[in-house]
């Protein structure tokens, strides 16, 4: 969170991981190059690099794909959905090496554009088997470059949440694309890759499948409550919210953090303001609740952002009784301020 935009905001935890992140890239190639040197002794230079690029950029897909649902299986993956997005990004570039490399070989050598002879040298575009399958890619990358081209906050902000959030659910479509580019494209020159691609798909489909069902247990869960005669709702003891972290409950449709701090507790609304961030997943740090994704920071009394700052929160009101904690459904205007609940 600050106040202007940086380009990118490193810390100690993105470097770590973008260390980590490039130490395994470098290491895949590595162990990549060296089975396609052993297997085809002739090989050129250019198809080793389509190869390689194509390959890697594909397995990063599957990573960013499955990446939600482990951190729904365990909080120990939370920080692999935080910078999902530098992830994102260094998949674009590694794909469109990948994309170059295949439009100077393949069309590159003629009279004609490259890509108007990306679209044009094969025309079969109603039959299956030999279908343009470069054309699925080249598609696929366009997303993936909208996505990344996009993924800075300054974006979020000027485009709005809910039309930044449903251009990047597009990569579900650009996965689409790339399955079939990869399929049709082993169909006509490498068979042995089907049975690689069936399986990216099954864990895919198993994570995402898994990943829901957890979503929907849990949202059961938080449903399981009954309000008292003054319209507050029963949600848990007092003593299952850790100190300065939060229980995330659903009360009257919506889902609502209770933070406890300094022998009090406080409930907001648990989508963050910057971009529908799980609140409650967050801590309290100075005094500020701090969501988990980019660091925005509200005060828990009144769900309002430090100065300068001015995104706020829905707020509620709470009272325990008898170490139980009750919520009323009905939210107050983001960022009014409601007394704490002590303990």
């Amino acid at each position: 969170m600050s106040v202007s935009y940086s380009p990118v905001l490193w810390n100690r935890q993105k470097r770590l991981y973008d260390w980590i992140m490039g130490g395994l890239m470098v290491l895949y190639l590595g162990v990549f190059v060296y089975f396609q040197l052993t297997q085809y002794a002739n090989i050129t230079p250019e198809t080793l690099i389509i190869r390689a690029t194509g390959s890697l950029s594909f397995l990063m897909l599957h990573v960013i794909l499955c990446i939600g649902p482990l951190a729904r299986f365990s909080p120990l993956f939370v920080p692999l959905l935080y910078n999902r997005r530098h992830l994102g990004v260094t998949t674009f570039l590694i794909g469109a090496v990948h994309g170059i490399f295949n439009l100077v070989q393949f069309h590159g050598s003629g009279d004609v554009n490259p890509l108007n002879s990306l679209f044009a040298s094969n025309t079969h575009y109603t039959e299956y088997i030999r279908f343009p399958f470069q054309v699925l890619g080249f598609l696929a990358l366009v997303i993936l470059f909208l996505m990344a081209a996009t993924s800075h906050d300054f974006w979020l902000k000027n485009l709005s949440p809910r039309t930044w959030k449903a251009l990047h659910m597009m990569v579900y479509v650009a996965y689409g694309l790339l399955v079939f580019h990869v399929l049709l494209g082993a169909i006509e020159l490498d068979r042995d890759g089907i049975f690689w691609m069936g399986s990216g798909i099954l864990l895919v489909i198993s994570m995402q499948t898994a990943g829901a069902v957890v979503e929907i247990v849990r949202e059961q869960k938080r449903k399981r409550s009954h309000p008292t005669s003054e319209g507050y709702v029963e949600v848990c003891p007092v003593e299952k919210i850790p100190e300065n972290r939060a229980r995330i409950v659903q009360v009257g449709g919506e889902d609502i953090a209770l933070f406890r701090y300094e022998g009090k507790v406080s409930a907001v609304n648990n989508a963050c303001r910057h971009q529908n961030g799980p609140i409650g997943e967050g801590k309290i740090i100075q005094g500020c609740i701090t969501c988990p994704w980019h660091g925005y920071q509200y005060y828990p009394q009144n769900g309002q952002s430090p100065p300068p700052f001015t995104e706020k929160l829905t707020t509620y009101d709470v009272k325990i009784a008898d170490g139980v904690v009750f919520v009323h459904p009905q939210p107050y205007p983001e960022g009014t301020e409601r007394p704490a609940a002590i303990i």
